[in-house]
């Protein structure tokens, strides 16, 4: 069987694409033309060159397969334009699925984000049935991604579409090629950039994990539901220990209060409006991080069969990945490795 993956070049896009592939179905990639295509080195898989924008392209992706795989997102947390990210993210996908209904495709997976689903102020791990709107999501990602997932559960239901919701967590891995704000903690880290931190908390999941969380979605997943595809909860400290055990460094960080850097986010934010580089720190993401982003995947582990390995394993795979391709650069003195 064929089967469509958006954004297949991307972090999470490659890793289902090689999930795909390792299952037995074809592959045929929707990417844009200008995009990297590093992660597809080496793989069976046929390219579509297409844009969320062009309907045209959206179509001809769509011709003879049978599934899709709909990962492709804007995803920053930062966007001197937010309206391009709403074009692509809800607009986009508004026309990839209603391209999809209309091919009568046998089984569309939609990748979402926990960005979507609500926070439990307490601390304890939200779930699918946790609620959110939308004046709670903080920023245009978030704001986006909800608004698409509205549409999509719309749509869904209008047309009685083989749909399947996935809402991954914070993926950590190989191949983060842009690399993710989460991925940009790990490089900062190594560089020995990290002196400071924030208490806030996120759940870490390898994204090899998520991608087979996509592919159980495909199989097990009931249309119009969604599902958590989580890993394990850690505040920020945790992480960043966890990466000096792996490297054997040891560093010693100062907590800054959210208050402490709001103006400093605030003064990047007015250079990078100027400069069109996005800023080491926005006043979105220190809002984010004021809240602890901790997630159940029981559901997904309940009715999919989904495992998640130690996060561990994710952060020694991107470390691995990320200092084998010349992300780690300012990287001195390396020390021994725990491997």
């Amino acid at each position: 069987m064929k089967s469509l993956v958006t954004g297949a070049n991307g972090f999470v896009g490659s890793a289902v694409t090689r999930c795909l592939l390792s299952a037995g179905h074809e592959v045929r990639c929707l990417i844009r033309p200008e995009s990297d295509q590093s992660n597809l080195n080496g793989l069976p898989v046929e390219i579509s060159e297409g844009d969320l924008r062009d309907n045209n392209s959206l179509k001809r992706a769509i011709t003879n397969c049978e599934n899709v795989f709909h990962v492709a997102a804007d995803y920053r947390l930062w966007v001197p334009n937010p309206e391009a990210m709403y074009d692509i993210n809800v607009k986009g996908t508004q026309r990839l699925i209603l391209a999809a209904a209309e091919a009568d495709v046998r089984r569309i997976i939609y990748t979402s984000s926990v960005a979507t689903i609500g926070i439990n102020y307490d601390g304890s791990p939200a779930n699918e049935e946790t609620p959110s709107s939308l004046v709670e999501m903080t920023g245009h990602y978030k704001r986006s991604k909800f608004i698409a997932e509205q549409v999509v559960r719309h749509l869904t239901k209008k047309h009685e579409l083989p749909l399947v919701i996935v809402n991954p967590s914070t993926p950590i891995g190989p191949r983060d090629i842009r690399p993710t704000p989460t991925g940009k903690i790990v490089v900062d880290t190594l560089r020995g950039q990290m002196p400071a931190y924030m208490s806030t908390g996120l759940n870490i999941a390898h994204v090899d994990d998520i991608a087979q969380g996509h592919l159980l979605a495909y199989t097990h997943g009931i249309a119009g539901e969604r599902y958590i595809l989580g890993g394990e909860d850690m505040n920020l400290l945790q992480i960043l220990h966890v990466i000096d055990e792996i490297i054997g460094r040891k560093t010693k960080r100062i907590n800054i209060p959210a208050t402490v850097i709001f103006p400093i986010a605030w003064i990047m934010e007015k250079i990078a409006l100027i400069t069109n580089v996005e800023p080491r720190a926005t006043i979105d993401s220190i809002r984010m991080a004021r809240k602890k982003m901790f997630f159940s995947s029981e559901k997904a582990i309940r009715e999919l069969g989904y495992q998640y390995r130690p996060p561990i394993e994710a952060i020694k795979d991107a470390v691995t990945w990320f200092e084998n391709n010349g992300f780690c650069d300012q990287y001195i003195s390396p020390p021994t490795r725990i491997l």
